[in-house]
C-alpha cells in the first residue's frame, strides 16, 4: 500500500476570524478571475461585432488569455518570490485590473488580443500565492480546507459571476463586462490590503531558486497529472451545449441553467475536497480520479435523457476535486521553490483545457458521435490516475 500523511486524531481547531476574513478576500480574487476568464466565451458574438471580426477569430481572444496564464504563472511567481506575499498579491490584482481595463477600451482586434494576454499573466501567480498565504495562516489540519476556500471563488463564479457578467455584457456591451471585472479586481486588491496579515519576504528567495522547482521530477509529474487527468472535464465541458441540445433534447435556453447546475456541483465538490485532502490527501486524489472516470462513463448513457443529464452534470462538477488536491501536491513537492511551484497549478489546468477541447474536437470531427468526448474523458481521467500513482510510487522509493 502507498503510505500518506495522516492527520492527528483530535479534531482541528475552528478557523480564527482573521483567517476567515483573509480567505474571503483571497476568494474574491478567485471570483473576479473566474468571472472574467469564462465570460468572454459567452460574449464572443458581441466581441466580434465590436472589433469587426468573425466569431471564430474572436475565439482567439480566449486563447490569448490562456497563453497569458501559462506564461505568466512561472514568470511572475518566480520574479515575485522575493517580495512580501501580501504586496505581491496586491500588485497582481492591480495588474489584473489594468489588463481588463485595457480590454474594455481596446479599439481594435490587435490591441484586444494584447490586452487579453496581459490580463492572463497574473492569473496563475495570484492563485499560487493566495494558496500559500491561506495555507500559512491556517492551523494544522485545516490547510487544505483554507486552500479550497480560496479556489471556491472560481466555482462560485461559474454559478453567479459568469451568468451575471454575461447578462451585463449582452445588455450594456461587452466592454462594460470587462470594466466590471476590473472593478472586482480593484476591490480584491483593497480587501487584501485591509484584512490579509503582512508577513516579511523570504530574503533567500530568488528567481533562480524558484526555477529549481522545474528540476524536480515530482513537480513535472504533478503538472502532467493535472494537464492530462483534468483534460477530461474540458473534453466534455467544451461541447456541453450540443450534447445537451442534440443528445438530451433540451432547449438552447436551458443550457445556461445546466451550466449553473455544473457550477453548483463544483462548489459542493470544492467544499468536500478541502475536508478530504486534509484527512487523507493521496487516497482522496485517487478516489477523485476514479469518481470522475465513473461519472463521465455514466454520462455517456444519461446524457440521452433530459432528466438524468442535468442530474449527472451536477455530479460531474462535484467530482472535480483535482484543483485543490493538485494545489496541495505542488506545494508539497516544490521544496524551497514554493511560489513558482504553487503557481503552476493553473498552468496545468490551462493545458488541460487545451488538450481536452482538442481531443474532444478530434473525435467529434471523426464522426464518432456526441458520446465520444465522454469516452475521451474517461481515458484522460484514468491516465491522470496512472501518472499520480507512478509519482507516489517513485516518491516512496526515494524516501526509502
Amino acid at each position: 500500500m502507498l503510505s500518506e500523511p495522516r492527520t492527528r486524531s483530535s479534531a482541528p481547531a475552528p478557523a480564527a476570524p482573521p483567517l476567515r476574513a483573509a480567505v474571503l478576500a483571497l476568494a474574491l480574487g478567485g471570483f473576479a478571475i473566474g468571472t472574467t476568464e469564462f465570460v468572454a466565451m459567452g460574449l464572443l458574438p458581441q466581441i466580434a461585432d465590436g472589433v469587426d471580426i468573425s466569431i471564430p477569430t474572436a475565439g482567439h481572444v480566449v486563447s490569448a488569455y490562456a497563453v497569458g496564464v501559462v506564461v505568466g504563472a512561472p514568470v511572475l511567481a518566480g520574479l515575485g518570490a522575493r517580495f512580501p506575499r501580501r504586496t505581491l498579491l496586491i500588485a497582481l490584482m492591480v495588474a489584473y485590473a489594468l489588463g481588463n481595463l485595457l480590454s474594455a477600451f481596446a479599439p481594435s482586434y490587435a490591441t484586444l488580443m494584447g490586452a487579453r494576454f496581459l490580463a492572463g499573466l497574473p492569473h496563475g501567480a495570484y492563485f499560487g500565492v493566495a494558496s500559500l498565504v491561506a495555507a500559512d495562516l491556517a492551523p494544522p489540519g485545516l490547510k487544505a480546507r483554507a486552500v479550497s476556500r480560496v479556489l471556491l471563488g472560481l466555482s462560485v463564479a461559474n454559478v453567479i459571476g459568469v451568468p451575471a457578467a454575461t447578462w451585463i455584457g449582452q445588455g450594456f456591451g461587452w466592454r462594460v463586462a470587462f470594466a466590471v471585472a476590473a472593478i472586482l479586481a480593484a476591490a480584491t486588491a483593497a480587501s487584501v490590503l485591509r484584512v490579509v496579515p503582512w508577513a516579511p519576504a523570504d530574503q533567500a528567495a530568488t528567481f533562480r531558486r524558484e526555477l529549481t522547482a522545474l528540476r524536480r521530477p515530482q513537480v513535472w509529474l504533478a503538472i502532467a497529472t493535472g494537464a492530462i487527468g483534468g483534460g477530461g472535464m474540458f473534453a466534455v465541458y467544451s461541447y456541453i451545449s450540443p450534447i445537451l441540445t442534440d443528445r438530451a433534447g433540451l432547449s438552447l435556453g436551458f443550457v445556461p441553467v445546466v451550466l449553473a447546475i455544473w457550477g453548483a456541483g463544483m462548489v459542493a465538490g470544492n467544499l468536500l475536497a478541502g475536508r478530504l485532502m486534509d484527512w487523507r490527501p493521496h487516497a482522496a486524489m485517487i478516489g477523485a480520479f476514479l469518481a470522475m472516470a465513473a461519472i463521465f462513463g455514466t454520462f455517456a448513457f444519461t446524457s440521452a435523457s433530459p432528466i438524468l443529464a442535468p442530474i449527472t452534470v451536477f455530479f460531474l462538477g462535484m467530482a472535480l476535486m483535482l484543483p485543490t488536491g493538485l494545489q496541495m501536491r505542488l506545494m508539497e513537492v516544490a521544496g524551497d521553490a514554493q511560489t513558482l511551484g504553487a503557481a503552476l497549478n493553473h498552468s496545468a489546468f490551462n493545458l488541460a483545457n487545451a488538450l481536452g477541447a482538442w481531443i474532444g474536437g478530434v473525435v467529434l470531427a471523426a464522426g464518432l458521435g456526441l458520446t465520444a468526448p465522454m469516452v475521451v474523458a474517461v481515458g484522460l481521467a484514468l491516465a491522470g490516475l496512472a501518472i499520480f500513482i507512478v509519482s507516489l510510487a517513485l516518491e516512496r522509493r526515494t524516501v526509502r
